[in-house]
Parts: structure tokens; sequence; C-alpha cells
């Protein structure tokens, strides 16, 4: 027997990438429902080889469902999660909403998967921000080594991170560079996005970090270790698919090149690709459709006793959102439901 699925938000980036993954890893669906907005209602959207209408998220009834995937921001959340929890449907949430609640597991399934039975509080889930995600995957197998004091990470984060609108405004704005009269300005990013980077991702916060930064720097916290110190600075870059990030990493004890890289190649979720040539590293372009987090460039760094550098990229739609959550679910249902 296999599991009744919901995915809220089915007609979005990160929606339609839950459903293909789902299909792709034959995660056992007895039944799925996929569930959208009144405006997106009716819209059709592919399951492997089925075709889903998509249902009312605000009328579905969530009485006998086992799991529901939801993409479908915080403001949505709010409402229908408690919905969905309340009806003994276990919600696994992409937004940002209970990310920080002491009561909800944060899980990167590579990382701390233990900590899944503690979704029995609120019948909650929550599933990282797609930046942190991929650079706890690289963390942790260093940690267990080494034990990591602080980490400074400066990210490289493409436009899909922001949506579809994001994409198609580094589309739009790219073409009218080029035709005169076709120009567009800047609407969801607050500066031109095309041929520019932007080092400003959510909204600025007192102490001059943004909203990104600082998720970045409570989410390793709660997933990797509370007392690892984390200082990020969060860049937005013309790429459409895939987040990049440069980290620095301290360590408690001393941790040679060589040995980090063995480490990393044994480690779940990991590959490596490093060669010292023109070429032997991984690139966002390189990582789309793939589930893993690539590690390139490692190499000592002589400026400390214990440190390291290497540059991460990770597909964000897969591993930083829908291949994440679907990864919980199969977490959750080998370790607490035990069905299929």
């Amino acid at each position: 027997m296999g599991y009744r699925v919901v995915v809220a938000g089915a007609t979005g980036n990160v929606g339609r990438e839950m459903l293909n993954i789902l299909a792709e890893r034959e995660f056992p669906v007895d039944e799925i429902a996929a569930l959208a907005s009144r405006k997106s209602l009716g819209t059709e959207v592919s399951f492997g080889d089925k075709t889903l209408t998509t249902k009312d998220l605000d009328t579905f009834d969530f009485t006998g469902w086992d799991i529901a995937l939801f993409a479908v921001g915080s403001e949505a959340t709010k409402v229908y999660a408690p919905k969905a929890a309340a009806a003994g449907c276990v919600v696994i949430d992409n937004s940002s909403l209970y990310r920080y609640d002491p009561q909800v597991p944060l899980i990167v399934p590579e990382v701390n998967a233990d900590a899944i039975e503690g979704y029995k509080a609120k019948n909650i889930i929550a599933n990282p921000n797609c930046s942190t995600a991929q650079m706890v995957v690289a963390l942790k197998p260093l940690h267990d080594r080494a034990r990591i004091k602080r980490v400074v990470v400066s990210t490289y984060q493409s436009v899909s991170g922001a949506g579809k609108a994001g994409i198609d405004e580094l589309w739009s704005q790219t073409k009218g560079i080029y035709v005169p009269g076709q120009e567009v300005a800047p609407e969801k990013f607050t500066k031109q996005i095309a041929f520019n980077v932007i080092p400003h991702i959510d909204t600025f916060m007192e102490d001059g970090s943004t909203k990104e930064e600082w998720k970045m720097v409570a989410e390793t916290k709660k997933i990797l270790d509370p007392k690892v110190k984390v200082t990020a600075t969060c860049v937005r870059v013309p790429v459409f698919v895939g987040h990049s990030e440069s980290i620095n990493i301290e360590f408690e004890d001393f941790l040679d090149e060589e040995e980090a890289r063995d480490i990393l190649r044994e480690a779940p979720g990991v590959l490596v690709v490093d060669k010292r040539e023109a070429g032997g590293y991984i690139t966002p372009v390189e990582c789309v459709g793939d589930y893993a987090t690539y590690i390139s460039r490692i190499r000592q760094d002589s400026t400390l006793d214990n440190g390291l550098n290497l540059w991460c990229v990770s597909d964000n739609l897969r591993k930083g959102a829908a291949l994440n959550a679907v990864q919980i679910a199969e977490v959750l249902g080998n370790r607490c439901l035990k069905k299929g």
C-alpha cells in the first residue's frame, strides 16, 4: 500500500518539480492531488506519464491524505498548512514560515534525518532555504571529521530563486538590451539583472544584512550545529537555474585538502569534480536537472591554521527545494509512516 500525496502550488516552478521528482524517484503513490489557487484552477500539470488537473486549494479536504508538499509561499501556508495538519496529513513546507519554529523540524536528509521524529508536535516539517540546503550537505561530513568553527559564504544565486517572475525579467531584459524600443525596467529585482549582479536578496535588516543572509545563518545553526558561526553575503546573478557558493571554512582541527576531497567523495548527495585545469570544475549550467550537490576548487586556506576553501553548486529548484522536500517525504515514510 502506498501514500495519498498532495502537492499544493502545483503550477509553480517548485510545485512542478515536486511532481517530476516524485515520479522520477518512484515514490510509492497510491493517489495524488495537484492543488492550485483559484486563478490557476483547472490548469493541467504532468506527473510521470499522467496528466493531472489542478484542484482548488481553498476548498480541498485533506482528511485521509498522508503527505502534503507545500510550495505556495508563507501567506497561503499560514492559512492552509494548519488545516492539513489538523486533518492528519503531514505537511512538508517549502516556505520560510515554520523554519525557525522550535516545534517544527528543519530537515536536510543527508545532514539531520534523525530530527524527523519531531514532526509529531505539529504534523509539519520545514524545508530549508535553497542556499542553505546545498551548503550544509557539503559542510556536514567535514564537520563530523574536524568540527567547524566558522563559515564565510558568498552566494551567486540564480533568478529562478525569485520564481517565474525572476526568470521572465532576466529573459525579457536581456532581449530588450539588444532590441531598441523593447527595454525592460527592473520590476522583480531592485536593479537591472541582465549582465549585472545584485548584492541584495530579500529585505534589509537593522544590522545591514539581508533576510536571505540571516536565513543562512539561522538555518545552518538549526540544521548542523548551533555553535557554528556563519557570515553570508547573498548575491543575485544573471543565471536562470543553479545556485553557486564560495565557502571558506575554519575548523577546530587541521584537515588536509586531500582528506577533505576523499571525505566529500564518499558523502551522501555530493559529487566532487575538482581537477586543477581549465574546465575541471562545475558551473551552474552543468548542474541543472541533477540531484547532486557538486563540489569543486577544494584547497587549503593559507591565511588560517585550519582553513579550507571550496566551490559549491546545485540546482536550486531541485536540492534547494523540490528534491529536498521529496527526500524528506521518503525519510518520513521509511522511518515514521511506514507504508508503501
